[in-house]
């Protein structure tokens, strides 16, 4: 006997296996692993790790406090947060299969018994009915394990997922803070070159009035005073747009938005190296990638879960009970009945099932092309994105040389207008030069405050914390 139950428990050990393929990462390749291509030879990046908490780069503590307030209450993020939680009740609700199941019944029904009564027997009575049901189902073929491990891999890619919404959320919050500084500062070299063709048109005007200039000259100056003065109010829509939608991200009205958040007028500076790394820690920490991966693995175990619906289910049960007419009589006259045993759940025809299996095996290799082109995106928006930030450096480079030229060409004319050699037109009018490439270069600033906030977003930080 002993021999025989040994026999039987080593099958079961054996048959106890989970069924369809394990799940094993996909190692990533060298290419993707290596250093990024824009950022060889760049002394705007730096290869060492970038910083969970990328904004404070930028020292200023206002930013700081509106990412806080993002991160904490942004409607986004609650929505991915509350999706996060669900995903981890739907996982304690599939390892709930592993535990015996028990259930309580009873019911009582009043009726009329049929025939003629028995001496002293109630033509009328209660009948009731108490059971105790417990059934386990023996995880033969791996079917609960496997939708177990589905579980945890929804929960991953739900993490990963609250963790990207993070990053764009931060992102967004930089980004509005950014176009407010800037379109403030912008405004200011506007408001200046309005001042100086004010300057230019008034000086014309007495020139017209002594017959030194005709009117097509004041002509055409009012004419670029007034298309100056035109951008300012395009300028301020700008800057309010950004603190309505810098409001909105920090889980505000913009009544709410504190004051402060509008003070700063001068572009989001950041001169030292941005750290960057390499292929291998952006795949690790980009979110959409993790995500990706988590939903390959719950794929690949729903094809065991498919798989095990080949083979028999066996679940062990038993249930106690009493039944009898009235309470008394069922917790005490009338005697328990009880029954214990096996349940065999297999399904003959099959083909239904082994569709399932081709099923899962199919969304098994649509996730796993998802997780390849969202790595291949990664890379891709990294390297554009160091791409752009480095045309963009460029760019403002070029423009603060014109700058400083027109800034030099402007000092030689207040010198030869000192000495008579021009007239105070002429003087305006290479101010206004000046003052125009100082219009360039503060536009140069915001592209660059916005493609390092592309660059952020590309390197996946920001959710750490």
């Amino acid at each position: 006997m002993l021999r025989k139950f040994s026999i039987s428990a080593s099958a079961l050990v054996l048959a106890a296996c989970a069924s369809g393929p394990n799940y094993v990462p996909k190692p990533v390749s060298a290419s993707a692993a290596a250093p990024f291509v824009m950022a060889q030879g760049s002394t705007i990046v730096s290869d060492s790790q970038p910083s969970g908490n990328w904004w404070r780069l930028y020292d200023d503590p206002v930013l700081d406090g509106l990412v806080k307030d993002a991160l904490a209450a942004n409607t986004d993020i609650r929505v991915a947060v509350a999706r996060l939680a669900r995903a981890r009740a739907s996982l304690r609700e599939e390892r709930s299969a592993r535990e015996p199941q028990v259930g309580v019944g009873g019911s009582a029904q009043y009726g009329r018994l049929p025939g003629p009564p028995l001496p002293g027997e109630k033509r009328t009575d209660v009948q009731v009915d108490v059971g105790l049901n417990v059934a386990y189902e023996v995880d033969l073929f791996g079917r609960i394990s496997r939708r177990i491990e589905a579980a945890r891999g929804e929960v991953g890619a739900a993490d990963a997922d609250a963790d990207a919404v993070r990053v764009a959320i931060v992102s967004d919050t930089v980004r509005a803070y950014a176009d407010a500084v800037s379109s403030a500062e912008r405004i200011a070299v506007a408001e200046t070159i309005v001042a100086l063709l004010d300057r230019s048109l008034a000086l014309t005007e007495k020139r017209h009035q002594i017959g030194l200039a005709n009117g097509l000259d004041t002509a055409r100056i009012a004419t670029l005073r007034d298309q100056r003065r035109a951008e300012i109010p395009l300028l301020e829509a700008e800057r309010q747009g950004a603190l309505f939608r810098l409001a909105t991200l920090t889980g505000r009205t913009p009544r709410e938005l504190p004051p402060q958040a509008a003070q700063r007028t001068s572009t989001l500076r950041l001169e030292r190296p941005i750290p960057v790394g390499d292929g291998a820690a952006l795949l690790a920490r980009r979110p959409d990638v993790r995500a990706a991966e988590r939903r390959l693995a719950a794929a690949t175990a729903r094809i065991g879960v498919a798989t095990a619906d080949l083979y028999p289910r066996i679940t062990l049960g038993g249930s106690v009970g009493s039944s009898g007419a009235g309470l008394g009589n069922v917790f005490g006259a009338n005697p328990l009945t009880w029954l214990i045993g096996p349940l065999i759940n297999w399904t003959v025809n099959r083909s239904a099932a082994r569709a399932r299996v081709v099923e899962a095996r199919a969304d098994t290799q649509a996730a796993l092309a998802t997780f390849d082109g969202t790595v291949l995106q990664a890379l891709e928006e990294t390297e554009t994105a160091l791409s752009a930030y480095q045309q963009a450096l460029s760019r403002r480079e070029a423009l603060r040389g014109a700058r400083d030229e027109a800034e030099t060409a402007a000092r030689i004319t207040r010198a030869r207008q000192r000495e008579g050699d021009i007239s105070s037109l002429e003087l305006l009018d290479a101010e206004r030069t000046a003052a125009e490439a100082e219009a360039a270069l503060a536009e140069a600033d915001a592209s660059i405050a916005n493609s390092q906030v592309d660059l952020f977003r590309a390197l996946g930080g920001g959710w750490e914390s």
